[in-house]
């Protein structure tokens, strides 16, 4: 995806639960997918569901988002860590504040956001450049990607970011209307 300059940005999310997480997992991905990140990667129970729905959608709606399945989760940080290429963010309701702590990431790398849905191992927040906090109250993780990519890129710019759409949302007050660009 670009982003007029900004490097590579990567969310993994920790522990899946296939009996708990389907929905919450679903929605993890489809909101970083909307609000510009390139890819995904899933952790924690093997789930191909998330990982079709997350193709499919990029399909019918365009852009380049990618996703994956890590099995080793800790060991892939670890490596991205060592090699100093990545600047690792944790968003987590036990970190800094965001307003204050986003000002101080760099935006010369490439980001990995990890995201939980387990408890987090503590080797995650040593991992990590930054630990951050949407807020410290018990809240969605969904939100909080939402609100860090949010304020990390600024307003979503649909028609740029999502090229060559299958199916293009019109805005509307009243109503649905749906664009099928394969259709004309």
């Amino acid at each position: 995806m670009d982003h007029g300059g900004t490097p590579r940005i990567s969310v993994l999310r920790l522990g899946h639960r296939i009996e708990r997480d389907k929905r919450i997992t679903s929605h993890l991905g489809l909101t970083a997918r909307a609000f510009g990140a390139d890819e995904i990667i899933l952790s924690g129970d093997w789930d191909p569901s998330p990982l079709e729905t997350w193709e499919s959608v990029t399909k019918r709606f365009g852009g380049n988002f990618g996703s994956s399945f890590e099995e080793s989760p800790i060991s892939w940080l670890r490596n991205a860590s060592k090699s100093g290429s990545n600047t690792i963010i944790h968003l987590t309701m036990y970190g800094e504040p965001w307003r204050e702590s986003i000002k101080s990431i760099s935006h010369e790398k490439p980001i990995i956001i990890v995201v939980g849905g387990t408890k987090v191992s503590g080797q995650v927040y040593d991992l990590a450049d930054h630990n951050i906090s949407i807020g410290n109250q018990p809240h969605s993780e969904v939100a909080a990607l939402a609100i860090f990519l949010e304020s990390w890129f600024g307003p979503i710019d649909e028609y740029s970011r999502f090229t060559s759409p299958e199916l293009r949302v019109i805005p509307s007050a009243v109503g649905k209307t749906v664009i099928n660009d394969e259709e004309e």
